[in-house]
């Protein structure tokens, strides 16, 4: 449970003042939260923080450059899909995805190992 602010006189008469001010509606929150623990000169909260990877770059970037610089010329909505929500996964560190690059890699290095091109063998 949050303890009450320990506010000077100064703060706490403008608390008041601002409470006395207010709109019915907007009291009626700071009463449901309890007029004590309400801080109107509370700090805001930091920014979202955008996303990076390891590389400092957000996934907005990571897809824009894969899809400019090494997707086929040519691909489909559904390509585009698959290397956001792949590049989602991975940089969340989601299990799934993570799961999905590692077989990626050993299934690359299996049709490697045939002398199998994964662009002849896929349909």
């Amino acid at each position: 449970m949050h303890r009450p602010m320990k506010m000077t006189d100064e703060h706490e008469a403008q608390k008041k003042a601002i409470y006395e001010k207010m709109a019915p509606r907007r009291r009626k929150f700071v009463d449901r939260i309890g007029y004590d623990r309400w801080n109107p000169f509370a700090e805001p909260k930091e920014p979202i923080e955008w996303r990076t990877d390891g590389t400092k770059r957000t996934t907005q970037q990571l897809v824009r450059e894969y899809l400019q610089n090494h997707a086929p010329e040519k691909y489909s909505n559904a390509y585009g899909q698959g290397v956001l929500e792949m590049c989602l996964g991975m940089v969340n560190g989601d299990e799934r995805y993570i799961g999905m690059y590692e077989f990626s890699r050993w299934y690359a290095a299996e049709l490697e190992k045939h002398n199998i091109d994964i662009n002849d063998y896929m349909p």
